[in-house]
């Protein structure tokens, strides 16, 4: 079906939403990128479609009851109703596009204490709210936390009411975050989807958030998960009262908040990061093929993004260590258009010419050593009108390598930042000293991307 789906890319769905890209999908349903007007102005969306059910009104019942929700922390839903794409009747809904998704930065990463408290505190949030209105999520994980600009947001196409079977509804069945009562011959007395449920689910989302891994459920089914050892309290303690089998006996919302509230803050210090951990901003959250994150590449269609994400200021590195005393520009690097897909194109600027000198009081600017050019497909380049700039400033460490990165200028495409992103992360350097020692710096990388070919200009920037 999956290949249905992709065909139908295109198609106007309803009169109103075009079909941009074919974002992913399974035998269930499919995402794709679509366009809405809000007010005077035409926004980018995400549309998902599904096989009508038998009872399409109970499921449109649904969707219109989580649209009519209002918290922050929600991916907002706006139109949805029937429709009929390439003779196949379905249900469609235009939801808000979610960036990029957790479940992508712990493909590279785990978050650190920090950075979990600052996840676990607004889905505590939310998900008080839907337990007061008598809603159930029903399917908590990394790949449902998402992010638009600076905000983390929660997948709520699939919201259940309290007590309800997720069997009638269109939500995946049983996964490894489904609590134990959900499973077939579960005889727990808690039946259907609960607030219980829910709080497993999360302890299973807190142990593979700081892990990347799930922890080990006990085979015979009889007992609770077994959880890494040397899991930072307090989510050891927060983790392993959510992770009861009995869910008349786990920690309620409020029990985990009261919990947390010992945790005080620390400052950050992370060990320098090679270039393939550098820490990156979930400014929002690359997408699993069946979350509903949306990269935009309009014209890109079938070109797969790079697992690198876009991390919110909650997820930032916080260093005060002085940064590099002076600017200096390079020569921009250009990387000729090509037919086929080739490998990132590295460059060692070291073969260039000799390092530059220490002054005679041990000050030196940093230089670029390697630089790391974007694979641009011809399909992807031949979309090009003008030229795309993508701006991506990098925190570079004491031994030259980036720890961090962000976008300070995403440019029309994101297709094309989180190209630049990905190559970004891959630059290397030559530091900075004061004092002949070493020292942290900032620089800028303008990515220009024409039908030509792309360049690069380096800055370094003044603290």
């Amino acid at each position: 079906m999956s290949q249905t789906w992709e065909q139908f890319g295109g198609q106007v769905v309803d009169g109103n939403f075009p079909l941009l890209q074919w974002l992913g999908g399974s035998e269930s349903g499919a995402v794709f990128l679509t366009e809405r007007h809000d007010g005077d102005r035409i926004v980018k969306a995400a549309i998902k479609l599904i096989p009508a059910p038998e009872n399409s009104e109970l499921q449109l019942s649904r969707w219109r009851q989580a649209a009519g929700l209002a918290p922050a922390h929600l991916i907002r839903l706006f139109e949805m109703g029937k429709c009929e794409v390439g003779g196949t009747p379905l249900l469609y809904l235009v939801m808000e596009s979610a960036e990029e998704n957790l479940a992508q930065v712990l493909s590279h990463r785990a978050l650190t204490p920090a950075e979990t408290r600052a996840v676990l505190e607004p889905l505590l949030d939310i998900l008080g709210y839907l337990h007061t209105q008598g809603l159930v999520h029903g399917h908590i994980k990394p790949a449902n936390i998402m992010a638009i600009g600076d905000e983390l947001k929660l997948s709520s196409d699939g919201l259940l009411r309290t007590g309800e079977s997720a069997a009638n509804t269109l939500v995946p069945q049983a996964d490894a975050y489904a609590p134990p009562e959900s499973l077939p011959g579960s005889v727990a007395p808690v039946k259907g989807a609960s607030s219980a449920g829910d709080v497993w689910s999360l302890g299973m989302t807190l142990v593979e958030v700081l892990t990347q891994h799930l922890p080990v459920r006990d085979a015979a089914g009889q007992g609770d998960p077994e959880l890494p050892p040397d899991l930072p309290e307090p989510f050891l303690d927060v983790a392993r009262h959510c992770l009861v089998r009995n869910p008349e006996d786990r920690w309620t919302l409020t029990q985990i908040a009261a919990r947390l509230e010992n945790l005080s803050p620390v400052r950050e210090i992370r060990p320098a990061a090679g270039p393939a951990q550098a820490a990156v901003r979930p400014q929002a959250m690359p997408v699993k093929r069946n979350s509903y994150a949306v990269p935009i590449a309009i014209g890109a269609i079938g070109v797969l993004l790079a697992a690198i994400l876009l991390v919110p200021k909650l997820f930032r590195r916080n260093s005060e260590t002085p940064q590099a005393p002076v600017a200096a520009r390079q020569e921009p690097v250009s990387q000729p258009a090509s037919s086929p897909r080739e490998p990132l194109m590295t460059e060692k600027s070291a073969e260039k010419g000799p390092a530059l000198r220490p002054a005679a009081d041990g000050t030196a600017p940093g230089e670029v050593v390697e630089r790391v050019l974007p694979d641009v497909p011809k399909s992807a380049r031949d979309t090009i009108q003008g030229t795309v700039k993508v701006t991506v400033r990098v925190d570079v460490d004491p031994s030259g390598e980036v720890q961090f990165a962000e976008l300070q200028n995403r440019g029309p495409s994101k297709y094309f930042a989180t190209l630049a992103m990905q190559a970004a992360q891959h630059w290397g350097f030559r530091p900075p000293k004061v004092s002949g020692q070493n020292i942290l710096s900032t620089w800028s990388l303008r990515f220009e991307f024409t039908r030509a070919g792309t360049t690069v200009i380096p800055t370094q920037e003044i603290p």
